[in-house]
């Protein structure tokens, strides 16, 4: 088992940044593939980034493309996600995930295996 926590939620202006963070215990961590989904009211969850273990491979979304960036600390055992040039459709609650590498490389939220309890990040116009 792994249990995942995000925190760094919040309300920012767009054009903001945030930073979200998702610190890992259980297993060790940098066994897993992590990654960011978000789910705003009303829609489906969407995948924001990976990254494999190592952070060797990182994929973000082309809604995030450019703005966001996921990156790992495994001595710390925590993943990131630092949120630049936010908007207001990015409001959403986010949820970290892990999963196999496998996982990190297919990006569909069925193959994670473990989920936190989510963040919520909300953008004013």
């Amino acid at each position: 088992q792994v249990q995942l926590v995000e925190s760094g939620g919040g309300l920012v202006q767009a054009g903001g940044s945030l930073r979200l963070s998702c610190a890992a215990s259980g297993r060790t961590f940098s066994r897993y593939g992590m990654g960011w989904f978000r789910q705003a009211p009303g829609k489906e969850r969407e995948f924001v980034a990976v990254i494999s273990w190592n952070g060797g491979y990182k994929y973000s979304g082309d809604s995030v493309k450019g703005r966001f960036t996921i990156s790992r600390d495994n001595a710390k055992d925590t993943v990131y996600l630092q949120m630049n040039g936010l908007k207001p459709e990015d409001t959403a609650v986010y949820y970290c995930a892990a999963g196999s590498q496998s996982a990190a490389l297919s990006r569909r939220d069925s193959d994670f295996d473990y989920w936190g309890q989510g963040t919520q990040v909300t953008v004013s116009s």
